[in-house]
């Protein structure tokens, strides 16, 4: 049996997981009997979290919303997954969440020992953005309420705008949100159409628990981010690794470059950039802000569309040298 300090640490971290716990069940995962689980309750309280107990033969424990949010107990992993999510969400297209998760980022990393801040250091090192196109900016209480009332299984209200400006009241049973292609989707069933359905987060508005709870439905696919694929017309494209070697060092790239790149030199007078790309276009548009000559650049797709732009570009030029316009340039 676990010690009493680290059973209580346990406990915390199940409350932390999953909104009500029967005690029943609770105490078993503890491996204790329902006295000593109160007792350890108790100490949870007397520490300063708000712990709600229901009495009864089903009654069981739930963490309370309290004024103030008693410290995280997390383990080394968690601690690194929470700084590599909080850096990723600061880049996110969440609206009102990008100043916060720096803000939480910081205090995270402040408090991590020299080991952690090294892993993800390493992992931010290693890690390329994934795309250089922000997706449609969604609100984060929007989020939050949906991703509570999924966690809940509870019903939700919302108004949702089509593609074609109709707007409609919903109802629906939510299932999971799924982020696909730049953008959020709620996976629910929709008890207006009685059908299950996919909601692109930034067209919906509004929306509101209702209170009733429901028995989840199975879903007719293999996993949400599945469905919401084959709701999409299939698979979304495979974006482009891209890697480029420009000359210029490294300090000179890093002042240019956005956080969607990663850079790491090659010698004193060249950088080599990873990236990746939705398509050969896009690379472009970031490897052109670098103000650089490219020495190389990969895959095929993306030297070829290269090639296809600096064509294009003498052409123009060609143009103005000889007192034409080439078409599509016109003089402001």
């Amino acid at each position: 049996m676990a010690t009493t300090g680290s059973r209580t640490l346990q406990l915390l971290s199940l409350l932390q997981t999953q909104r009500y716990w029967p005690g029943s069940v609770l105490a078993a995962r503890l491996e204790v009997s329902v006295r000593t689980l109160r007792r350890d309750v108790d100490r949870l309280r007397e520490l300063g979290y708000p712990v709600d107990a229901t009495r009864g033969v089903d009654g069981g424990y739930q963490l309370a919303a309290g004024a103030s949010l008693p410290p995280l107990v997390v383990d080394d992993e968690e601690a690194v997954a929470l700084a590599v999510g909080l850096r990723t969400a600061a880049q996110s297209g969440i609206a009102g969440i990008e100043d916060a998760s720096v803000r939480a980022l910081t205090k995270v990393v402040q408090v991590m020992p020299p080991r952690l801040r090294r892993r993800v250091e390493a992992l931010r090192s290693a890690t390329v953005a994934g795309s250089l196109r922000p997706g449609p900016s969604v609100d984060a209480e929007v989020l939050t309420t949906i991703a509570q009332a999924c966690r809940d299984e509870e019903r939700l209200d919302f108004v949702y705008t089509a593609r074609d400006g109709e707007r409609t009241d919903r109802r629906v049973e939510p299932h999971r949100l799924v982020s696909v292609g730049r953008r959020w989707y709620l996976v629910a069933y929709d008890l207006t159409r009685f059908d299950w359905r996919s909601f692109r987060l930034d067209r919906l508005s509004g929306p509101r628990a209702t209170g009733s709870r429901f028995r989840p439905r199975d879903l007719p696919a293999d996993d949400a981010a599945a469905f919401v694929r084959a709701s999409l017309g299939g698979v979304a494209p495979t974006p482009l690794n891209v890697v480029a070697i420009v000359r210029a060092p490294l300090a000179d790239v890093q002042a240019t470059i956005g956080p969607w790149a990663t850079t790491e030199p090659v010698d004193d007078t060249r950088t080599r950039i990873r990236m990746t790309a939705d398509n050969a276009d896009w690379a472009l548009y970031g490897l052109g802000a670098v103000d650089a000559p490219i020495e190389s650049v990969s895959p095929r797709a993306v030297a070829e569309r290269m090639h296809v732009w600096a064509e294009r570009f003498a052409a123009a030029n060609a143009s103005e040298g000889t007192g034409e316009q080439a078409p599509g340039i016109h003089d402001a």
